[in-house]
């Protein structure tokens, strides 16, 4: 299952982007009201909650610098990532767009479908404000 955010243009360069999706602690600020729990574990990894929902560990597991951040469920049942793509379009602007892919059953992803796009949407829409 490939999901994508809208994409969201910053007032920021890139690399103010990147630095502040790099930094998992970040990620607090841009989590959906409904959020019943965020921690982070480790520099690299977090878990939050969002009411009525299990726990979900992520963790960065790659970085390419100013463009691209990969996160990835760390334990759990579920294999999936959350990548933000970082585009340069102007000298003080930025675009950036969230995608979750993950392998489910057919079950499953009819599920999680709709939940998911909400969420990765609130991601990339809260990013106008906080970073």
């Amino acid at each position: 299952m490939n999901l994508e955010s809208p994409k969201v243009t910053l007032d920021k360069t890139s690399e103010e982007a990147f630095n502040f999706l790099s930094q998992v602690e970040n990620f607090e600020s841009l989590m959906p009201e409904n959020i019943s729990k965020f921690e982070v574990l480790e520099n690299d990894k977090f878990v939050f909650a969002l009411k009525g929902m299990p726990e979900i560990v992520l963790k960065k597991k790659e970085e390419l610098p100013h463009s691209k951040i990969v996160l990835g469920a760390a334990g759990g049942k579920l294999d999936f990532s959350l990548t933000s793509h970082i585009l340069e379009i102007s000298e003080n602007q930025s675009e950036v767009q969230l995608s979750f892919q993950g392998e489910f059953n057919a079950m499953m992803a009819m599920m999680i479908k709709g939940p998911i796009s909400k969420f990765i949407e609130t991601l990339a829409t809260n990013m106008k404000t906080a970073i």
